[in-house]
């Protein structure tokens, strides 16, 4: 007797495994497609809150990676509002904005604070340091005495405050708001009351 010995075939058993791994790759990548597309899209509808919220500083104060990371997010929703289109609606916000310094002087320095004509010269230096367009504020001034109780309170909108030719060459800044990053020195001339001793500076909102 005599035989050949032939070689065994490699056994099918695990072809019917096969089918249902792979569905379940399909499904896991369908499902992170859908998230994806469910981000983006919601990014999109509450853009106008979603990215005021998530603005960092740009004055040194926040993380630089945190900084770059929403540039990238505002890159990507500045291609999505190009393809799908945008309704913009810039925020107002009190931590947007920084004083930086803030000098009121005498015109007329020998007549000092006593001369209830004398007019001074309030020297503000403000900034927007989100990293998004704000709405300008009105600037509020209140005028203290020796004892620090308030004597008078001056309001300013953004059309007395901001410089003339600031305003100039940004017309539509009422609806545009004042870009990030901006830093605004202005000049308001001011009558102080003869017991003026003092004076706080603040931003605010109507």
């Amino acid at each position: 007797m005599h035989g050949t010995l032939t070689q065994q075939q490699p056994s099918n058993e695990d072809t019917p495994f096969a089918a249902p791994a792979q569905k379940k790759s399909l499904k896991l990548a369908l499902y992170t497609l859908l998230l994806l597309v469910l981000l983006v899209f919601g990014e999109h509808l509450s853009r106008n809150s979603l990215l005021p919220a998530l603005a960092p500083q740009v004055d040194g104060t926040s993380n630089p990676i945190s900084v770059r990371a929403f540039h990238l997010l505002q890159s990507i929703d500045a291609k999505l509002c190009r393809a799908l289109g945008c309704l913009d609606r810039t925020v107002s916000d009190f931590s947007a904005w920084k004083i930086i310094s803030a000098t009121l002087a005498p015109e007329n320095a020998r007549e000092g604070l006593k001369n209830a004509a004398n007019q001074s010269l309030l020297q503000v230096e403000i900034q927007n340091r989100l990293a998004i367009a704000v709405l300008a504020p009105n600037l509020e001034i209140s005028l203290t005495d020796a004892e620090e109780s308030e004597i008078k309170s001056l309001q300013f909108t953004p059309q007395d405050w901001l410089p003339e030719a600031w305003q100039e060459t940004h017309p539509d800044f009422l609806k545009r708001g004042i870009p990030s990053g901006e830093m605004l020195q202005v000049e308001l001339p001011i009558a102080l009351p003869p017991n003026a001793a003092g004076y706080r500076v603040r931003v605010l909102y109507p």
